[in-house]
């Protein structure tokens, strides 16, 4: 094995200087590391080292389930060290600035400089300030044109790496799609890249990512503009980059049972469980689901994996709840059988299963019965997104209203007495009809409710988000509802529950107002010129941006003004103005495998109110994913059980 001449102890902890100011600041915890599973490594025996960001609080960011499979892949590597980073929280920061201290890692403390990768796995747009403002606390330059061979490469991945245009200025390269595979052959690229004694500096080495057709290096492509502020083209400054840049697909999720030591956090996070993902992808085909759409073909893991990941995972853990997690986990085509093996091994125990929000028309109370088998019986969540029958086939929701009503019919009938049900507002050719039938809704399920139940503490929780038109959707083309139109209408919406006394008190009614999607929006389907606003944002404060109380709305609008100052562009231009087909689109050269052709007439059908079938039961719709990346949907029934059903130990009662 070749060892890089780093130096033999590698830098230093900065935990010495840290530690002192960690009584100064709120949850000192989570910046100390040591978590049950964390890794440790020699720094001296490592060829490449790797620090991971999840760019939000540690309590968001630890539970990430992409970062800590990523964390266990590259750590099961002899040669590859993984350490982890997470956004410091303003009081943080401020001392770390007072104090001269950099970005650092959480397993070791060490500088985030030092490593040869920091790799940003974005969920969300609204975390690109604290990506600057990680890199300039790590002493980086803010630019990745002015950073130096001594910097490590920032790669960005996770959903928003689909278009990275708005953050070009400030990555190196960013990779699409599934990261199992990609890392370890990044890995590779720098081991041989620095064996051979880094021929050609940091482009010498970006070049050779950028050559494997599987990473996106902005800075070797040029965008031309048109005098009207669109894009012209899109295309490479030099020879063997290719014109358009595909997206990594893992087909054998069983090969692939990561987390096998999930990390325990030593603070409370967002969520409190072990997540098992029951599989991959999604042919639902709702026109809004950014995600269902760009991790396209479905790939189920097997039961046996299923079972086998579920009992390690409670074993290497000692948490007690476990989420079955995918974009829609009860259309896994042995839900059934998953659910009723793994309710019979844990009957007894302390252990919980769960599933996260719930389609209509897969529900059944069987399957609720087993999830509920060991007296956890919580709210139910259910997604109608649509609040009119005219909304849901717009967006390719194929529910109706009836469906709904008999589903929690059953619910409430079977002991339940809470569901929550999400909608969104602002949704393409939206009116305030169609959003006042939420209300309609709400009242028929508490209606039903009382009715099969005999009982008046019947509760529905309506909880609404902002719609927000995302890249390789068909929708990527529709003009965003502006803030005001969304905030009139979810005004008129409360107003509607609230003034029925019959229903008011037992409707909850959850909500943001519009602005952030607005924000969001401009960042989704920005160009290269926003990444001006992001920096001028950074410049005037702008942190956790994802985050309610930090959220401003005015200085987004302000650095806006002032960035796109002369460019024949403003906010709206990128947000509530329609684009047309013939359009060049900030991403049109990365590929999610998805035709574009595929799209704009899934977008045409929307308009015409026209359903599309899911494809994993139907023949194909020719979207493309499928033969253009070599894959193909997987699912079951394999027709094998949970195998062995292994002892567990069981509650001790007195």
């Amino acid at each position: 094995m070749s060892v890089d001449t780093s130096p033999v102890t590698g830098p230093e902890s900065v935990f010495p200087q840290l530690e002192p100011l960690l009584s100064r600041v709120g949850k000192p915890i989570q910046y100390v590391g040591g978590e049950l599973n964390s890794v440790a490594k020699d720094w001296s025996r490592a060829n490449v080292r790797w620090c991971l960001m999840y760019p939000d609080a540690y309590e968001v960011g630890l539970p990430n389930q992409g970062v800590q499979i990523l964390y266990e892949v590259l750590n099961e590597r002899d040669w590859i060290l993984a350490e982890r980073t997470y956004a410091v929280w303003p009081d943080l920061e401020a001392l770390m600035r007072e104090h001269g201290l950099p970005q650092f890692s959480v397993d070791s403390h060490r500088p985030v400089g030092a490593f040869d990768v920091l790799g940003v796995s974005f969920a969300t747009e609204l975390g690109y300030t604290n990506l600057l403002n990680a890199v300039d606390l790590a002493g980086m330059a803010l630019h990745a044109v002015d950073r130096t061979e001594s910097d490590p490469i920032v790669i960005a991945g996770g959903h928003s790496a689909f278009n990275p245009e708005p953050i070009a200025d400030f990555i190196d390269a960013a990779v699409l799609g599934d990261g199992e595979e990609i890392v370890l052959k990044i890995s590779d690229v720098i081991r041989e890249w620095k064996d051979e004694n880094r021929p050609g500096g940091r482009d010498g080495l970006l070049l050779r990512l950028a050559e494997t057709g599987g990473v996106y290096v902005p800075k070797f492509y040029d965008v031309d503009y048109l005098p009207g502020g669109r894009i012209r083209r899109i295309a490479p400054n030099r020879s063997g980059v290719p014109f358009r840049v595909a997206k990594h697909t893992v087909m054998d999720l069983d090969a692939w049972p990561y987390p096998k030591k999930p990390l325990v956090p030593l603070a409370e996070t967002v969520h409190e469980r072990f997540s098992v993902e029951i599989f991959r992808g999604c042919t639902r085909g709702c026109r809004f689901c950014q995600a269902g759409m760009i991790t396209r073909p479905v790939r189920e893991r097997s039961i046996e994996t299923v079972g086998a990941m579920v009992q390690n995972g409670i074993e290497q853990t000692g948490l007690e709840e476990v989420g079955l997690l995918s974009l829609s986990s009860a259309d896994h085509s042995e839900i059934g059988d998953i659910t009723k093996q793994l309710a019979d091994r844990y009957e007894g125990s302390n252990v919980s299963l769960s599933l996260p929000s719930t389609r209509v028309d897969a529900f059944n109370i069987d399957l609720a019965n087993e999830l509920s088998r060991n007296g956890r019986r919580s709210g139910l969540t259910f997604a109608p997104e649509g609040g009119s029958e005219r909304m849901r086939k717009v967006i390719n929701k194929m529910v109706s209203e009836d469906d709904l009503i008999n589903t929690v019919a059953t619910a409430y009938g079977n002991g339940w007495r809470q569901v929550k049900l999400y909608f969104m507002c602002g949704l393409p050719t939206e009116t305030d009809e169609d959003v006042l039938a939420i209300a309609d809704l709400a009242k028929r399920v508490i209606e039903t409710g009382r009715q099969v139940s005999g009982r008046r503490d019947i509760r529905c929780t309506v909880s609404i988000g902002g719609f927000v038109p995302k890249p390789h959707t068909p929708f990527q083309w529709v003009g965003q509802t502006d803030h005001e139109t969304i905030d009139d209408r979810l005004a008129k919406l409360r107003e509607s529950v609230r003034s029925d006394r019959r229903y008011g008190k037992a409707i909850g009614f959850r909500y943001h107002d519009g602005k952030p999607g607005t924000i969001e929006g401009l960042l989704s389907r920005g160009d290269r010129r926003v990444g001006k606003i992001i920096e001028a944002v950074w410049e005037d404060g702008g942190r956790f941006d994802g985050w309610h109380e930090h959220f401003s709305y005015d200085r987004w609008v302000s650095a806006a003004e002032r960035a796109l100052e002369g460019t024949g562009v403003d906010l709206d231009w990128y947000t509530t103005r329609e684009r047309d087909y013939a359009e060049v689109l900030p991403w049109d050269h990365l590929d999610s495998g998805l035709d574009r052709d595929w799209l704009w007439e899934d977008y045409q059908d929307a308009l015409e109110e026209v359903e599309l079938d899911d494809c994993r039961w139907t023949p194909c719709f020719d979207c493309g994913v499928c033969p253009q990346m070599d894959t193909s949907i997987q699912i079951g029934p394999t027709g094998k059980k949970l195998l062995p059903i292994a002892e567990v130990k069981h509650k001790v009662t007195a």
